[in-house]
């Protein structure tokens, strides 16, 4: 129900739950998630890759700062600006808002992966060493910290002169630190340049790919040529990132775009902690070489096809029954009614488990990590981190859905009992 005064749009706003530990969280995690992705490049790069080594061995001020690192950041930022701003791919509308319109969308960041991709072959091409990356990690972390919270500064005072149906109705709680954290504005943008969605699949993501390979590069100068399990997290990596940008459209219907404010939570977490975390593997890889049998290979390479099936099958299903639920390809699925008008799919990979796309997400994350061995808990953050964070997203997505569907939601998982894991969870 749409409230209809501006003062009932303030209280739903300041009575939504809050996320993430509420106020505790939002001094919290700016402070610690900052520190664990300096100190997660410090232990991937060292000879230990202890994640229990205390204290830690600290960097010195030459390993945190080289002035080529902003240079560098933020030309790429600037590159993949200039990239979305170019007519390149087509154009959609995202959701309804709740002052009844709705906001267009370029989809052309596959272009900009392709784009970015012949230019760092031609940068190759030309003897540009790559493999330095490895030794400027920790400046480009540095600075892409930096930039994030530089950004939320930004984005928490423009919000106080954006309208009230413009503001996350979760990120509008009258404290400022949280609202700081969660983001107050909804969809930011200057002119027709949407922030979050430039943010959410640009620079960060495939930041994250150019990184990986400045890591096989080093590997190659190290030992003349990539190892097979650098080359298998590359390729895994870059799959995903590809399929991530090939279906850009989808990411219009989710979370991040439709409900959670543009704070420090995204902005972090796009440029900063995607890049610099979710690759450690291939950075673990450069300092500890692993060496994989061909059965080893053929095994890790299945489970990350399977997961990729799951994830992208059960994805592509439900963006068709959200788009045209009479398309052949979903109009003989089972569904139940709402009260909302919608209808929940409760047959098909949805009638396996709630979030098939989380499992299949999960599957991907364990192959990531399975190259680098078993002898370092390290590699393994990845899939640690991610099944935590989906866990907690799952509960979101719960309590966002019981909310809005009601009984229809409590039918749906008494049809579907299993949240991600079927039989498990």
């Amino acid at each position: 129900m749409r409230p209809n005064t501006q003062a009932s749009k303030h209280r739903s706003s300041h009575d939504t739950e809050r996320e993430f530990g509420g106020a505790l969280g939002a001094i919290c995690i700016p402070i610690f998630l900052p520190l664990t992705v300096l100190f997660l490049i410090c232990m991937s790069r060292s000879p230990h890759a202890s994640v229990l080594q205390w204290p830690p061995p600290l960097p010195s001020s030459d390993e945190l700062w080289d002035p080529m690192a902003p240079v560098l950041l933020l030309g790429w930022i600037a590159l993949h600006a200039l990239l979305y701003l170019t007519p390149l791919g087509k154009v959609s509308e995202g959701l309804v808002l709740r002052d009844g319109t709705r906001l267009k969308y370029p989809i052309n960041g596959f272009h900009g992966l392709c784009i970015s991709g012949v230019l760092l072959m031609l940068f190759l091409g030309l003897g540009s060493p790559l493999g330095h990356l490895f030794e400027l990690l920790l400046p480009l972390a540095v600075c892409a910290i930096v930039v994030s919270f530089l950004l939320s500064v930004y984005l928490y005072v423009r919000s106080f002169w954006a309208p009230p149906h413009a503001l996350a109705l979760g990120g509008n709680t009258g404290n400022p630190l949280y609202d700081f954290f969660i983001g107050r504005e909804l969809n930011p943008r200057i002119g027709n340049f949407d922030l979050k969605y430039f943010c959410e699949l640009r620079p960060g993501l495939i930041g994250w790919v150019v990184i990986n390979l400045g890591m096989l590069m080093k590997e190659v100068e190290l030992r003349g040529s990539p190892s097979l399990a650098m080359i298998l997290v590359n390729s895994f990596q870059l799959l995903y990132v590809a399929d991530a940008l090939w279906n850009e459209e989808a990411v219009l219907t989710t979370m991040d775009i439709v409900h959670d404010g543009f704070g420090f939570m995204l902005v972090f977490g796009d440029l900063a902690w995607v890049p610099f975390t979710y690759g450690l593997q291939a950075v673990f890889l450069v300092v500890h070489p692993q060496a994989l049998s061909s059965l080893g290979a053929a095994t890790i390479i299945a489970l990350n096809g399977i997961g990729y099936y799951i994830f992208r099958k059960s994805n592509s299903q439900k963006n068709q029954f959200r788009r045209d639920p009479t398309h052949p390809s979903v109009a003989r699925l089972e569904t139940i009614a709402t009260a909302t008008g919608k209808r929940l799919l409760v047959s098909g990979w949805w009638g396996l488990v709630r979030h098939p796309n989380y499992l299949g997400d999960l599957l991907m994350a364990l192959a990531w990590s399975l190259p680098c061995g078993f002898s370092h808990l390290l590699p393994y953050f990845y899939v640690i981190y991610f099944t935590v964070l989906l866990i907690h997203r799952e509960a979101r997505d719960e309590r966002h859905c019981r909310a809005k569907y009601g009984l229809a939601w409590d039918a749906y998982c008494r049809r579907v009992p299993y949240r991600i894991f079927p039989y498990i969870y």
